[in-house]
C-alpha cells in the first residue's frame, strides 16, 4: 500500500473509467471534492454512487459533459444535481445491487474511507460493507482514505494493505445523519407499530422520523434484537437503554447484524471495537432467505403513496426519482418468510402535493390509483401491515375488495368518501 496525494490519486483516473464509491458516510470525500479539477483532461467518466452525503463539484451542471453520476440510492445532494442532466439511478434491490452492477461495469478504480492498518496489516472498511469489498476485490486500482477518525467494525469487512493499492492520508470526522425529530403523526404511527412488537422481537428499521418515532415507542420491550440494513442512532440507543439484547436471536444471538451504519456520532463511537456488532455483505444481511432465519423477525419501513390495492411507491413522486428501491422489499419479503415475522409499511394520511397552479394543497396518500409513472418499491404481494396516523390496516392473504376497504378505514377521514366512490367505480 503506497501512500499518495490527492493529486497523484486523481492522476491515475483515464478517460472512460468507471469509479466505484463507497456509501454514505464511507464515501471518499477528499478524492470527489477534487475530482472535477481534472475535467479538462479526461471524459466519459462514470461514478456509481450510494447515498451520497455531500453536493461535490462535479455533480454541477459545468461538468454535465464529463461526469456522469449513477447512483443506487437517491439522496439529497443527488435529488439536488437531478436537474443538471447527469444523475440517474440504478434500480435494484440492496442485496443485489453491487452483484448485479458488476455483471454490468466493473470499476477501474474503488474510492472509500476505511481505518488505519491494525497490527496485523488489516484495515477495515469502517462503517459501510454493502457493496464495497465486494467492489475492491473486482477494481483495477484500490485507493483508501485511510483515516484514523473512522471506527474499526468486525464482520467481514476486513481487508488486508496488500489488497490495496494506494492510501491517501485523511483526518476528517465522520459524516454524521441529523437524527428527525419525531412530529405528532410520527408518535402516533410510533404507537401503533410499537403495540405489534413482542418482546424479543428482531428488528429492520429504517431512516427518518416515523422509524426514530418507532424506536422511542419501543423503550418498554425486552430482549430486543437487530437484523437490519442500516444501523441508525434509534436502534443504537435501544441497545445502550437495554431493550436491545439479542440474547433470542435465532441467527447470530447476542449480535447485532447490519450492513452499514449512519448516524450520530454515539452511533460510530458504539460500534468502534465492538465485537457484538457485526457489518456483513448486504447480499447477506438483505437476502429474503438469511432475513427469514430470524424468528420473530419485524420489518419496518415507509412509503410514499400507497393505491387501493396495496402497491407502494416509497422511491418517486410520479416520474421523478426521490429515494430508491432499497432495502424495502428484502426486508419485507424476510420478515414475512420468518417464523412468526410480520412486515410494516407506514405512511401519513395526507401530505401537502404541489398543484399546477404552483401552491401547496393537501391530498390523500391513500389512493385509488398511483400517480402516472410512479415506481412500485413493494409489490402488492409482499405487503403486510399498512399503517398511518389513523391506525393499522392487515392486508396479509387478503382480496383486493377487502385492502381497500381497510386502507380506506385509515386514511384521513376527508378522503374516505371519494376513496370509496373510486374503489366502487373501478369495480374493487
Amino acid at each position: 500500500m503506497k501512500i499518495i496525494t490527492v493529486q497523484q490519486a486523481l492522476d491515475l483516473v483515464k478517460d472512460n473509467d468507471h469509479i466505484a464509491s463507497a456509501l454514505g458516510a464511507a464515501e471518499g470525500q477528499l478524492f470527489l471534492s477534487e475530482l472535477h479539477t481534472i475535467a479538462n483532461r479526461v471524459s466519459n467518466i462514470t461514478l456509481t454512487t450510494c447515498l451520497t452525503l455531500r453536493s461535490y463539484p462535479f455533480m454541477e451542471e459545468a461538468y454535465r459533459d464529463t461526469f456522469l453520476n449513477e447512483s443506487i440510492f437517491m439522496s439529497p445532494p443527488t435529488r439536488a444535481a437531478f436537474a443538471n442532466g447527469n444523475v440517474s439511478y440504478i434500480p435494484c434491490h440492496l442485496h443485489l445491487s453491487g452483484l448485479k452492477r458488476m455483471q454490468h461495469v466493473k470499476p477501474n478504480i474503488y474510492i472509500g474511507a476505511a481505518t488505519p492498518p491494525d497490527k496485523h496489516g488489516f484495515i477495515s472498511l469502517s462503517v459501510s460493507n454493502t457493496y464495497e469489498k465486494r467492489m475492491i476485490a473486482e477494481a483495477d486500482i484500490v485507493i483508501l482514505e485511510i483515516n484514523p477518525n473512522f471506527p474499526r467494525t468486525f464482520g467481514d469487512l476486513e481487508i488486508s494493505v496488500n489488497d490495496v493499492h494506494y492510501a491517501i492520508e485523511a483526518d476528517y470526522p465522520v459524516p454524521t445523519l441529523a437524527e428527525a425529530p419525531p412530529n405528532d403523526l410520527d408518535e402516533k404511527i410510533g404507537k401503533h407499530i410499537a403495540g405489534l412488537i413482542n418482546n424479543g422481537d428482531c428488528l429492520q428499521l429504517g431512516i427518518g422520523g416515523i422509524p426514530n418515532a418507532v424506536a422511542n415507542a419501543l423503550a418498554d420491550k425486552k430482549d430486543l434484537g437487530i437484523h437490519t440494513e442500516m444501523l441508525s442512532s434509534g436502534l443504537v440507543k435501544l441497545v445502550k437503554s437495554g431493550v436491545v439484547t439479542n440474547r433470542l436471536k435465532t441467527k447470530f444471538p447476542g449480535k447485532t447484524v447490519a450492513t452499514f451504519a449512519l448516524g450520530s456520532q454515539e452511533v460510530y463511537d458504539y460500534i468502534n471495537d465492538n465485537p457484538s456488532v457485526l457489518l456483513f455483505d448486504a447480499n447477506y444481511v438483505n437476502d429474503p432467505y438469511v432475513i427469514a432465519q430470524n424468528d420473530n423477525q419485524v420489518s419496518i419501513n415507509t412509503t410514499l403513496e400507497i393505491d387501493l390495492t396495496g402497491q407502494c411507491c416509497s422511491e418517486a413522486i410520479g416520474p421523478r426519482q426521490y429515494s430508491g428501491t432499497g432495502g424495502q422489499a428484502d426486508t419485507a419479503a424476510g420478515a414475512q418468510r420468518a417464523k412468526n415475522g410480520r412486515s410494516f409499511i407506514a405512511l401519513y394520511s395526507t401530505a401537502m402535493i404541489k398543484g399546477k397552479d404552483g401552491n401547496r394543497a393537501p391530498a390523500s396518500k391513500i389512493v385509488p390509483m398511483l400517480k402516472q409513472g410512479a415506481t412500485v418499491s413493494l409489490s402488492r404481494n409482499d405487503v403486510d401491515m399498512v399503517v398511518t396516523e389513523y391506525g393499522v390496516a392487515h392486508l396479509r392473504g387478503t382480496s383486493i375488495r377487502e385492502r381497500a376497504q381497510r386502507l380506506i378505514e385509515i386514511a384521513h377521514p376527508d378522503y374516505r368518501g371519494e376513496l370509496r366512490a373510486a374503489a366502487r367505480e373501478l369495480m374493487y
